[in-house]
Formats: structure tokens, C-alpha cells, sequence
């Protein structure tokens, strides 16, 4: 089965288990080896157009708030079930207005080699006060390329996918 065929699976298994009062359109779903990701839209707080933007994000940040303590029991007994039934760890998140908070994400270790160079653009991010560590370097780096490299990164998925369809219907298959 390939990720978005588990993806779509996950998908549609939360959208006939969740609560139809949570969120006002379908959750965005992201999943990876280690990890589901389950972020649902909730109606934004009815603000003044005069309001700042300081007054709106708290509004929100409330909002938000009194959306992870009202469903807590509930969301998780639901990401209870979807990890036994995915192999995977279940973070939920709420998207609120211009707000998106992401409760309680995985935070998985990756070892990885790395040459002079490579270490030296780390420490320079450390020295400058970019980054605390070199851990914390590395992902202001990753964030960064995921920041400018969308297209790339989609045009990788989608072949990916199709590569995953021409092995499903090989021999054998």
C-alpha cells in the first residue's frame, strides 16, 4: 500500500469517527513513518475589523485553547484507537483564523554523518545565535529548504507515487 493509499485510509477512518460539531471542513491528514498528524479548522472568534492584530491572535489562542481542553478525553480515545490500528503515533492540531498550533508532535531523533563542511555551516548558525546547538541548526536548515523547495518536494512525492503504482502492477503483484 503506498502512503497516500494509507494516507486516504487514515483519512477517511477519522472522518467517520470524529465528532461532525469539531471541525468546520474536513482534517488535513499528514502522516510519515513515525507519525499522524490530524489538524482540523475551527471557527475563528467573531472579532472586531477595527481589532489588532495582537487582540485577534489572543482571541484566537483562547479559541484554540478551549478546543484542545473541551475534546482532550475524546481526542484521545480516538488517537488511542488510530495508533493501534496505524502503527503510528497521533498529534492533533487546530487551524483557528490566521492561528495553527500543532498539540503535542513527535519529536524524532535522526542520526546523520556529516563532513567538515557540512558541520561548519551548523556552527556558523550556532555562532551567529541562530541556533542554540547543532541539533537546532539542523532543523532551521530542513525548515528552510521545506520553505523554498515546495515544488521540488511535490514533484518528488508525485513521482514517488508513480514509481509506487508501476510496482503494485508488476509481476507478481
Amino acid at each position: 500500500m503506498t502512503t497516500e493509499q494509507r494516507t486516504q485510509e487514515i483519512r477517511g477512518w477519522l472522518l467517520g469517527r470524529l465528532p461532525d460539531d469539531w471541525f468546520t471542513t474536513a482534517p488535513e491528514v499528514s502522516i510519515d513513518r513515525d507519525e499522524v498528524i490530524v489538524v482540523g479548522t475551527i471557527d475563528a472568534p467573531d472579532i472586531d475589523q477595527q481589532a489588532s492584530d495582537a487582540e485577534r491572535a489572543a482571541a484566537e489562542a483562547g479559541r484554540i485553547k478551549k478546543f484542545r481542553e473541551d475534546t482532550r478525553e475524546r481526542r484521545i480515545t480516538i488517537a488511542l484507537e488510530l495508533e493501534h490500528a496505524a502503527g503510528r503515533k497521533v498529534a492533533w492540531g487546530v487551524e483557528c483564523g490566521r492561528t495553527r498550533t500543532i498539540f503535542t508532535s513527535l519529536s524524532a531523533p535522526v542520526m546523520t554523518r556529516l563532513r567538515q563542511p557540512e558541520r561548519q555551516v551548523l556552527d556558523t548558525l550556532v555562532e551567529a545565535g541562530v541556533a542554540r546547538s547543532r541539533s537546532e541548526a539542523l532543523v532551521w536548515c530542513v525548515r528552510l529548504v521545506d520553505q523554498h523547495a515546495d515544488t521540488w518536494l511535490a514533484d518528488l512525492r508525485e513521482a514517488m507515487q508513480k514509481v509506487a503504482q508501476v510496482r503494485e502492477s508488476g509481476p507478481g503483484a
